[in-house]
Order: C-alpha cells, then sequence, then structure tokens
C-alpha cells in the first residue's frame, strides 16, 4: 500500500459502495469480525490521507430482498424493507469498528431507527464529511424496488463526490464470471453505454445511468487485497474504470 506521504490522491470525496458479502468475509452468513476489522483499516488510511470519505452499505450477508421474495412468497415490497434494516445491522458493526480504532463516524439511515442512527438529512451529512467524519449510509433510499447500487450513485451526487468506487470480491469487471471461466477478460476501462449494452453484471443499469448522466466514474476494484482502496484513490490503475474521460 502507498504510503501516506508519496500517495497524492486524485479524489478530494469517494462514495465507497460495500456489499453485505464484503462484511460477511468467508462466512456463509452473517458478519465475520476479521473482515470488518479489514475493512476499517483501509477506510481509516483512505482519511488519513485527507480524502472525504461516505460509505453505503448493503445488506446481503444477511437478506437480499428480490431472492427472499422469490424464494418464500413474501411481497416484494416486504423483503426489501427487511434488507434496508439488515444494512443497518450492518452500519452498526462498522461503525463500532471504525470507532474502536479511533475514527469519528455517524451512521445515517434512510428508515428511521433513530435509537442507533441518525435520520438521513443531505445537509447533515455533508456537515459530518465537512468536518472529518466517515458517513456510513445505510437503509437503501427508504423506498423498496430499489438497490444499494442505485441507493450509492444517488448519495455519491448528492454529497458531491469525485467518484463511486465500488468494492466487490473480483478485481475489476470482466467478461465472464472469473470462478468459472479462467479464461475471462478483465476490462481496465470501460464506457458506460458498453456496460449497459454488454449488460456487464457490475451495477444494475439505473445505476449505471445515473453515473452516465452525471458524468461520475465508477472504480470497481477486490476488496481482497489491503490497501485497494487507497491505491485507487491515489490513481493506480487497478481494477476497471468505468466513464472517466
Amino acid at each position: 500500500m502507498p504510503e501516506a506521504g508519496s500517495c497524492h490522491p486524485i479524489y478530494k470525496r469517494v462514495l465507497l459502495k460495500l456489499s453485505g458479502d464484503a462484511m460477511r468475509g468467508s462466512r456463509e452468513f452473517g458478519i465475520d469480525p476479521a473482515r470488518v476489522e479489514s475493512i476499517s483499516r483501509q477506510m481509516m488510511d483512505v482519511r488519513d490521507i485527507g480524502v472525504d470519505l461516505a460509505v453505503v452499505i448493503g445488506g446481503g450477508n444477511f437478506l437480499r430482498g428480490a431472492q427472499a421474495s422469490q424464494k418464500t412468497g413474501i411481497s416484494r415490497a416486504t423483503a426489501d424493507y427487511m434488507g434496508m434494516l439488515a444494512t443497518v445491522i450492518n452500519g452498526l458493526a462498522l461503525q463500532d469498528c471504525l470507532e474502536r480504532g479511533g475514527a469519528e463516524t455517524r451512521l445515517c439511515s434512510a428508515l428511521k431507527a433513530e435509537e442507533v442512527a441518525e435520520p438521513y438529512i443531505r445537509r447533515r451529512a455533508l456537515r459530518h464529511i465537512e468536518k472529518g467524519r466517515i458517513v456510513i449510509l445505510a437503509g437503501g433510499t427508504g423506498n423498496p424496488y430499489q438497490t444499494t447500487d442505485t441507493t450509492a450513485a444517488v448519495r455519491a451526487m448528492e454529497l458531491d463526490c469525485d467518484v463511486l468506487m465500488k468494492a466487490t470480491k473480483v478485481d475489476g469487471i470482466y467478461d465472464a464470471d472469473p470462478e468459472k471461466n479462467p479464461e475471462a477478460k478483465r476490462f481496465e476501462t470501460l464506457s458506460y453505454m458498453e456496460v449497459l449494452n454488454s449488460r456487464l453484471r457490475v451495477m444494475d443499469s439505473t445505476a449505471v445511468s445515473h453515473c452516465m448522466e452525471n458524468k461520475l466514474p465508477i472504480i470497481v476494484i477486490s476488496m481482497e487485497t489491503e490497501g485497494n482502496i487507497v491505491r485507487a484513490v491515489c490513481g493506480e490503475p487497478i481494477g476497471t474504470t468505468v466513464g472517466k474521460e
């Protein structure tokens, strides 16, 4: 990982999209404390080089609304609300780990959970970021039928972020599933339209369209290698960049 003194960030403010699966680590379900600590260290490293950071967190390590609806017969809207509540659980775990490491944070939820999280209010979230706090955004958009990818795109634009960085299990976007096809090719750069037209499953089409309309670049990186977030923030050519001219 680049040392703090040698790293010159090319982005001032980053929206990190963190999946629930990233919190799960190697477990089949729930939260892996070691993985959360690794994620927290990387996030604090980003703050240490003077970069503003907001994080949208998913809940797939507990429940995915669309899948739960299909498998159980629960209505899609209800299942999506259940998924939003799962993101609050993940947000609390991440907040606790960050604060034990010395970071200042705020957990903001689009669903009201005022005993444990602030309601998401754009101007208040911006103020927290300006004060150097890591802002964790849970509860999706507060509406069913919306993915956390779409939440990440919307929040990145609302909070004046320079880039949307999506952390996944793989080191970028491939033309096939690299876990199933060892010959899969990783793209270094792609246009928004290439992602949409080729139906590359990196983010949902609504999120990509939002980013395209607002010229917000997307960087897809792996969370498996510690230090990747800082590397990407400092301009190292890792992962796949979508839409940057």
